[in-house]
Parts: structure tokens; sequence; C-alpha cells
């Protein structure tokens, strides 16, 4: 029986852990799990939660919110090597039998990450496939939204539910079986959020493996503030020019930044200020974004001070 690591990151998620926790039993019914949770310096009491709500946990303290990347590999760090390493959020509620689904999609040796169907508290589907980014679907979900279609980033599950194979898929809920994990190394932890999981997903399947949705599976995911808070819709944006910067470079990233940026001109009369942000950020950023450096808007100082930021253009190995 394949053996799996269970990788929660929190950040201030003490609201939300009972039920994540309560749900861990039924989704991996019939696997053999254990349960890791890295904190990135919560203010609130999520360790004292997460130590009530499960005692049997190993508790990381990372001492500081140094973002998703960095909390997943200060648990795959504890990872034995033939451990599959399940990504969860800490707002995910499992449906029973999630893990065993995802780990027969991933038997054969083909697919390199399994993800579930997700869907959002009131049942409807989350809409977590994506293609890889480019200059052009970039301009399509730009200027079309959720109407881009096949021009644009996001895939549709098919209907009735079906096994897919995507570009990469949000990090909110995925298993990476052992081989692969150790074959593609760390997330990048420059990134501190948004675009990790899409860097890393383009690593996997540049090495030959597949992303694929497993029907079979479910999760519920209750979602982010991405679209209310400035900061962090700053960094969803800023960072998928820096994505586009490493893997594509300079020219798609050039184009990438004006697109995104003319998109959140229009929008300013809309009166919302994540818009407001992200053009501010996207202008004063453009000299080091467009090198694939990522400015961080959303990051405290704590973690520039710790992480590293690297700028090499072009895909890793």
């Amino acid at each position: 029986m394949t053996r799996v690591m269970v990788a929660v990151v929190t950040y201030n998620s003490a609201a939300d852990l009972p039920r994540l926790v309560a749900s861990l039993p039924a989704g991996l019914e019939g696997v053999d799990w254990r349960l890791v949770v890295a904190d990135n310096g919560s203010s609130d009491d999520t360790v004292e939660v997460i130590r009530r709500v499960a005692p049997q946990a190993t508790v990381v303290e990372t001492g500081a919110n140094l973002g998703y990347a960095a909390g997943v590999n200060a648990c795959a760090e504890l990872a034995e090597p033939d451990e599959a390493l399940f990504v969860l959020n800490a707002d995910v509620v499992l449906e029973r039998g999630c893990v065993r689904a995802l780990l027969r999609t991933c038997s054969s040796g083909a697919v390199g990450i399994a993800v579930p169907l997700v869907t959002r508290s009131d049942g409807v589907v989350e809409p977590t496939l994506r293609r890889r980014p480019t200059a052009a679907r970039v301009l399509a979900e730009t200027v079309l939204g959720a109407h881009a279609g096949p021009l644009g980033e996001r895939v549709a599950v098919p209907v009735p539910p079906r096994a897919i194979d995507v570009d990469w898929a949000n990090g909110a809920v995925l298993l990476i079986p052992a081989d692969v994990r150790l074959r593609i190394g760390k997330w990048q932890e420059d990134l501190f959020l948004y675009s990790e999981e899409v860097d890393y997903c383009r690593r996997v399947v540049d090495a030959g493996w597949r992303v694929r949705q497993c029907p079979a599976a479910r999760a519920v995911h209750r979602g982010g503030d991405v679209t209310t808070s400035p900061l962090l819709w700053a960094q969803l944006i800023t960072n998928k020019v820096v994505h586009v910067a490493r893997w594509e470079g300079r020219g798609a990233a050039e184009l990438v930044w004006a697109t995104l940026l003319l998109a959140q001109l229009v929008r300013l009369p809309l009166r919302r200020g994540i818009h407001r942000r992200a053009l501010l950020e996207l202008w004063r950023g453009r000299r080091v974004l467009l090198t694939g450096v990522p400015t961080n808007p959303a990051a405290p100082p704590e973690f520039r001070r710790r992480i590293p930021v690297t700028g090499a253009i072009g895909g890793r190995a």
C-alpha cells in the first residue's frame, strides 16, 4: 500500500482546521497516512487548534509568513522516500475515498499529479483546471474573461465529469507520487503566493508526466480572499508576468505585462481597490518583473529577509 504524507500549510487558519481534520479519516479511508502541518507564523491560535484536534500530527513552525511554497517544502523535507505527498489548503474538506481514488489515478506511473473534482461550499464546480499561461491566453482571458473558452487558460470540466489531463491545476489540493516528488524537487519559494503551483506542474509535465483530474475523487474548497484583497490581487497579477518571463522569455512577458496593465486600467471605473493596487505594482515593478524576478507585494518583510529571490529566465529541469 502506498504511504501518504498529508501536507497542510496554515496561516491564521484556526477557523478552518476542525472541518479539514474531521474530513481526513473518510477522505483517506483505506490509505496508510500521516499528517504534517507547516504553520507560517500564525497570529491566531492555529497551532493550538491543530494540536487539540489532531494531537498525532507533526507540526512544523516556520517562524514567519514565508508563503505557500515554503510551507509545502517544509512538510516535504520530513517525507520518507516512499511517501506520496498530498498537498492541502487548510480550507479544504475531503469527501469519502478521495485519496484512494487519486492513488489509483497515479498507479500506472504516467500521472505525476492527480487532483480531485473540486466544488465550492455551494456545490458549484470550482474552475481549478488550466492550460499553461502564454501571452495569447492571458490576452484572451483579459478581454473575454470566463468566456474565453479554448482561447484562454481555463479548462471546463466535462459534463458528465470524466478524467481529463491539463497543464496545471490549482494547488489547494493535489497528490504527488513519491517518485515524482523526488525527481522534481522543491517548490519555488521566492514566488510567495500564486504561480508556484503553475511552475511546479509545468516542471512535472515537462519531465514527461501528466496532470490529471480524477472525477471519482471529490473535495470542497472554501476559497480565499484574492478577489477582495488588493495586496493578494496584486500578488496574483504580478506573478503572472514573472511566470511568463521565466518560461517564455522577455518578449512574451512584455506583452503579458502590457495586457494586464491595460486590464487593470479599464477596470478602474469599477472602483475596486484590487485593480488600482495591481496597476500600481505592475507599473513600478516593471523592470524587475520582466526579468522574471517577483516583487511580492503581499509578502511581509520577514519573507524578503529569509527567502532568496532567483531571477533566471527559462524552464527548470
